[in-house]
């Protein structure tokens, strides 16, 4: 049912369905572990910032070094659960 079905750092569930996963997945920046990252930098994550216009969204990034940039990924919470 879900690609991503987890609990992150600050112990809120997070999932990611297989329609958003498509959508992710046609950028060139998704490579072979792109998946095993998600999970690691929501699991991980070096960083969380609430998005100053919506308390809902939060925006978690992880340094990657053999990559030389950071993941970012962007969550909503909804109904007190996230997405």
């Amino acid at each position: 049912m879900w690609i991503i079905n987890i609990i992150d750092k600050s112990k809120r569930q997070i999932h990611l369905s297989h329609e958003h996963w498509k959508h992710i997945h046609k950028h060139p920046e998704s490579g072979e572990y792109f998946l095993e990252r998600v999970k690691e930098t929501l699991r991980k994550p070096d960083k969380i910032i609430q998005f100053e216009f919506d308390v809902q969204v939060h925006f978690y990034f992880r340094y990657y070094k053999d990559r030389r940039e950071y993941l970012f990924i962007s969550v909503k919470y909804l109904n007190g659960m996230d997405l």
